[in-house]
């Protein structure tokens, strides 16, 4: 069966879950993961009540498969994020420095990273993108980056931004070269994480 695109509804609360495990099934290990379901779950509702940020939904036979979250603005993401719902966001920020102190100032910098760096052109940032494990090297990834390309395709954006890990990380690295995107630099993070930064022109 065909998969179905959607926009991800942020009243859904069940949805909201299920994208919360796919994130966790898929990005073991990671920071975000690491935060906690409850502080997913927040934050993508936020992604779906921000009027410039959302998130596209795949399904395959009625089945949540994976879904990709996007923002034209993540400073001001961010700053309704924590206008909005401070309290939860600091009650699960609490939690995971409790479990792990260090990370503390690693959410302080990520909160802080939106603002770094400034562009004058319209673009769209890819902040997360996964496939449920179990559904893996079907298209679906594929799918959900052709969905993002044909909606802003009919706006005024100069281009699609991601990041990704350059090390260790060549499926997820060529994924994205196959689906059309370039390599526009490397960053490497406080943590000394290697970062490919790429670009998707709108033609």
């Amino acid at each position: 069966m065909d998969v179905k695109i959607c926009e991800l509804d942020g009243n859904d609360k069940k949805m909201l879950s299920e994208i919360a495990d796919i994130h966790t099934a898929a990005f073991k290990g990671f920071f975000l993961t690491f935060m906690g379901k409850g502080f997913l779950k927040l934050m993508y509702k936020c992604y779906c009540k921000h009027e410039s940020s959302n998130i596209l939904v795949a399904f395959k036979e009625s089945n949540s498969v994976g879904f990709l979250a996007y923002s034209e603005d993540l400073s001001r993401l961010y700053k309704y994020m924590l206008k909005r719902h401070f309290i939860g966001f600091a009650w699960y920020s609490m939690l995971a420095c409790i479990r792990r102190p260090k990370y503390f100032m690693r959410l302080i910098r990520a909160l802080n990273k939106p603002n770094e760096a400034k562009s004058e052109d319209k673009y769209v940032k890819i902040t997360s993108i996964c496939v449920n494990p179990n559904h893996n090297s079907k298209g679906i990834g594929s799918k959900l980056i052709e969905a993002i390309k044909t909606k802003i395709g009919s706006a005024d954006y100069k281009y699609i931004l991601l990041e990704t890990d350059a090390e260790k990380n060549e499926a997820v690295n060529q994924f994205y070269l196959k689906n059309g995107f370039v390599l526009k630099s490397q960053i490497v993070t406080h943590e000394g994480r290697k970062m490919n930064e790429y670009i998707w022109s709108v033609q």
